[in-house]
């Protein structure tokens, strides 16, 4: 589990960077202002997320279920999150109606949620 949360963790900050210069010079100009702030919201929960899986990868042991669980749901829920508001921003800068994508935004919110709850109720835990 602290190898897999290592590798996607890396990766996902990664893809920020590369998702981040693709953002600020190609789409640029075929975004407005609103579209560009989503499509920053996505990056910034992405690289928030990347950097917290490596810093709970070198810090925990992940070996209980709650601490799985916890990396699972920051996993799925950066994907979920920050993939929908790339594809929703970009589809809609194309002319394309993306909107049957919406849902799937604040169910990766709520994932991330969870996660964090499951990282609280860890240190709760450990330190009662």
């Amino acid at each position: 589990m602290v190898l897999l949360a290592q590798v996607i963790g890396s990766l996902l900050g990664l893809l920020a960077v590369v998702f981040g210069a693709f953002g600020a010079h190609a789409l640029k100009k075929s975004l407005n202002n609103d579209q560009l702030k989503s499509f920053e919201t996505g990056l910034k929960y992405q690289m928030y997320h990347a950097i917290l899986l490596l810093v709970l990868s070198f810090n925990l042991n992940l070996d209980t279920n709650v601490q799985r669980y916890m990396i699972y749901c920051f996993i799925f829920g950066i994907l979920l999150f920050s993939f929908s508001i790339y594809l929703l921003v970009i589809g809609k800068s194309k002319g394309k109606n993306m909107a049957f994508i919406g849902p799937v935004t604040p169910l990766g919110g709520l994932l991330l949620v969870i996660g964090w709850g499951l990282l609280f109720y860890n240190f709760i835990v450990n330190l009662v």
